[in-house]
C-alpha cells in the first residue's frame, strides 16, 4: 500500500512539473502560469480601452469609414428610394443619430467586458497565449456575447431613443410605408442592428490590439507583456 501510494503522489508531482516546464522560457526568465493568464488578461484590456476610447467619442462611429452603422439591409431599398426622391436629408439625419447612439453606448462595455476578462480561468488563459493570432478575442466573444447583447441592447434603446434616432428612423420607414407602391412593409428591429454592429466594432478593435501585442514589441507596453509575449511558446 505505500508503494502504490509513493507511485500516485510522485505522479501528481510529475503532472505538476510538466505544466510548469511546458510554459515558455523567454529573455527575462520562466513565465509562470499566474504570469501567463494575467499576460493575456493585460493585452485583452489594453485592447479593451483602445475599442472604448476610439468608438465613445462623437464621430467614432460616425466619421470611421470600417465602423459607421448604416441602415439596416432590409432597409437599403427605402434609403435608395427616399434619395431618388430628394429625401437624402431625412435619410442622413437618420444615420447620423444612429451612430450617435452607437457612440453614446460604447462607454457601457468597459465594465462589462473587464467583469468578463476577470472570470478567465488560468487554463483558459494559458491555452489562449499559446494559440496565438485573435484565439483570445475570439474566445471571450463566444464566451460573453450573448451576456454583452442582453446587457448592451437597452443601452443602446435608451440611446436611440434619448438622440431621436429611433424617431428618425421611424420617420424614413412610415415615410417609405405610406408609399401607395409600397407593397412589403417594412419594420426592422433598430436597436438590435445597433448593438450588434456596435459590439461587432468592439471585438474587432480588441482582436486588431491583440493582433499588434502578439506581432509587434513595441506595442508590449509594459513589463508583464513583454516577458509573456516575447516568450518562444
Amino acid at each position: 500500500m505505500k508503494k502504490l501510494i509513493t507511485i500516485l503522489l510522485l505522479s501528481v508531482a510529475l503532472s505538476s512539473c510538466e505544466i510548469l516546464t511546458n510554459l515558455p522560457t523567454g529573455t527575462g526568465g520562466g513565465v509562470t502560469e499566474t504570469e501567463a493568464a494575467d499576460g493575456i488578461k493585460e493585452a485583452l484590456g489594453q485592447g479593451l480601452v483602445k475599442a472604448v476610447l476610439q468608438l465613445n467619442k462623437e464621430d467614432g462611429f460616425f466619421k470611421d469609414a470600417l465602423y459607421k452603422v448604416l441602415l439596416p439591409p432590409d432597409a437599403k431599398k427605402i434609403e435608395n428610394t427616399l434619395r431618388d426622391l430628394g429625401m437624402s436629408k431625412m435619410v442622413d439625419k437618420a444615420i447620423l443619430q444612429i451612430n450617435r447612439a452607437a457612440e453614446d453606448a460604447a462607454g457601457y462595455a468597459k465594465p462589462i467586458f473587464v467583469d468578463a476578462i476577470k472570470s478567465m480561468t488560468i487554463a483558459d488563459a494559458i491555452g489562449l497565449v499559446r494559440n496565438g493570432d485573435t484565439s483570445a478575442t475570439h474566445f471571450f466573444r463566444v464566451k460573453t456575447t450573448d451576456k454583452l447583447i442582453a446587457a448592451f441592447s437597452p443601452v443602446i434603446k435608451s440611446s436611440l431613443d434619448k438622440l431621436d434616432a429611433t424617431k428618425y428612423y421611424a420617420d424614413v420607414v412610415n415615410t417609405y410605408n405610406n408609399f401607395p407602391t409600397t407593397f412589403k412593409k417594412i419594420n426592422p428591429d433598430l436597436p438590435s442592428h445597433v448593438t450588434g454592429k456596435a459590439v461587432d466594432a468592439l471585438f474587432d478593435l480588441v482582436g486588431k490590439e491583440e493582433q499588434n501585442i502578439r506581432q509587434n514589441i513595441a506595442a508590449r507596453t509594459t513589463d508583464l507583456l513583454r516577458k509573456v509575449f516575447g516568450a518562444k511558446w
